[in-house]
This record gives structure tokens, C-alpha cells and sequence, in this order.
């Protein structure tokens, strides 16, 4: 199982070459926080929602002097923004009081800011401060059951799981791989398992649509032609570049349909 487990990780690593948060922040604060709102939504939504919010809020301080109901408005497109409201407040005023409006570079402080678990803990450990962490979302949790990595639901059960397969320094890149996987061919629903590299390694393969052709019109983003979840992405990330062909092609059909008329 370590051997396939370890193998499965390099094989995506060569299918994810770029994998990389998808949430734009520019520090450990805007990540945080756009991590915190990503609960229940996509990244793209948020990434959506986190110009205007950073720039009314650009400190830990300014947001906690926010006043409660502008901030909510702010964040409404992310969905749950009560809750949501009243972590970013209650985080930005623990930075402010508790770490000098700093963000702290350590899980068992991290953990202590309101609306701040394990997830968005090694979250922002791993992507603002180069620590290694595993991040356990929804889709990571769904695929180490499917790869039978783990037979646990309980997310820390997961992590410890997975922990004890793959070297610490895996970790952080491990995490971008498996959800990359699970948002792109991996789904919930409909896993596009006949368009899967990695089907030949996995042993729940058959859960999923097993035609290729099939499969393949399940492809999410830039896998399906479609730009991925950032607005900014970097310069040599494939969405883009499906961004710019899908538009390409598409000013291709308009100008056919010109000429037929």
C-alpha cells in the first residue's frame, strides 16, 4: 500500500506539475482569511469577494475595528457570512491583542484564533510559512479512502493516516496534488475514472464513468478547456492558457457562423 501510495503521489506530480493554492493572497493574513471564507464555497468565489474585502481591511487591525454588519456585506457573496463575519473578527482582534497583528507561524497558536482549525492551520503553515502540513478538505479525505490510504472519516484521523506514509517534506505538495485530483477528475458525484492517468494504480477504479469518452466530458477546468479557480493565476499555469484557447476557439465559431450567414 506505501509503495502504490508513494507511487500514486508521483504520478501526479508529474500530471500537476504547477499544483499551488488557488486562493490569491499576497501574506499570511490575506491567506488566512481567504481560507476561512473558503468554507462551503469555491476558491474562485472568494477570490472573487477578497479585492474589496482587503482592500476596506487591509490589517488585522482595520478588520477588527470593522464594523460588523459592512463586513458581513463585504463577504455575503462566500455564503454563511454571520458565522464567517464573526470569525474574521474575532481572529483579526486575537492577532491584534494576542501576536502584535502578526499572523503566528505555529499550529498551536494558529489553532487558538477563532473560526481557525487543523485545515486552515496547515493551510497557512504550509503555503505563507514553509512549514509542512497536511491539509485535509473534502476532496483530500474522499480520495486517501479511495486510493486506501486510510478507512477514516475523521479529517486528524486522516491526516495522521496519511502522515505515516509519506516524508514530511511531501506533505504541503501532496495536499495541492490530491485536491487538484479530486476537483479536476476525482469528483464526488461522477469521478471521471476512463479519463484518469492514475486509474491503473487506484483501487477504487469503476466507481466512476469507466468510457473514455465519457469520462472525459466530466474534466473540470483547465483538464475540460476551462480557466482553473484563480483570478490571478501564475504566469505558467495551464488554466490560463485553456482560458485563452477556449476564447480562441470561440472567436473561431463566431466568425465561421459570419461567414455562413
Amino acid at each position: 500500500m506505501v509503495r502504490r501510495a508513494r507511487r500514486i503521489n508521483r504520478e501526479l506530480a508529474e500530471l500537476y506539475p504547477y499544483a499551488h493554492p488557488e486562493l490569491d493572497f499576497e501574506n499570511p493574513f490575506q491567506l488566512l482569511v481567504a481560507t476561512v471564507l473558503s468554507a462551503q464555497t469555491t476558491d474562485l468565489r472568494v477570490n472573487q469577494t477578497t479585492p474589496a474585502l482587503f482592500a476596506k481591511y487591509p490589517t488585522p487591525e482595520d478588520m477588527a475595528a470593522a464594523n460588523p454588519e459592512e463586513l458581513e456585506e463585504v463577504i455575503r457573496p462566500t455564503g454563511f457570512f454571520r458565522n464567517k463575519a464573526k470569525s474574521l473578527l474575532g481572529l483579526s482582534a486575537a492577532l491584534r491583542d494576542r501576536f502584535g497583528g502578526e499572523v503566528p507561524g505555529r499550529l498551536e497558536d494558529l489553532v487558538t484564533l477563532p473560526g481557525v482549525g487543523r485545515k486552515t492551520a496547515n493551510v497557512v503553515l504550509g503555503n505563507a510559512f514553509g512549514v509542512p502540513g497536511i491539509t485535509v478538505d473534502t476532496h483530500f479525505g474522499r480520495l486517501a479512502r479511495r486510493f486506501g490510504w486510510t478507512t477514516e472519516d475523521d479529517p486528524v484521523k486522516v491526516e495522521a493516516a496519511v502522515a505515516e506514509i509519506f516524508p514530511k517534506s511531501e506533505w504541503t505538495m501532496l495536499s495541492h496534488r490530491v485536491v487538484f485530483h479530486g476537483r479536476r477528475i476525482c469528483h464526488s458525484q461522477k469521478p471521471a475514472c476512463g479519463a484518469c492517468p492514475i486509474a491503473p494504480l487506484c483501487p477504487s477504479f469503476g466507481e466512476g464513468e469507466t468510457d473514455p469518452e465519457k469520462a472525459r466530458k466530466l474534466l473540470k477546468y483547465e483538464l475540460g478547456g476551462q480557466p482553473g479557480q484563480r483570478l490571478r493565476p501564475p504566469s505558467d499555469f495551464p488554466g490560463e492558457a485553456a482560458a485563452r484557447a477556449d476564447a480562441a476557439a470561440h472567436q473561431g465559431r463566431v466568425a465561421d457562423l459570419a461567414v455562413d450567414a
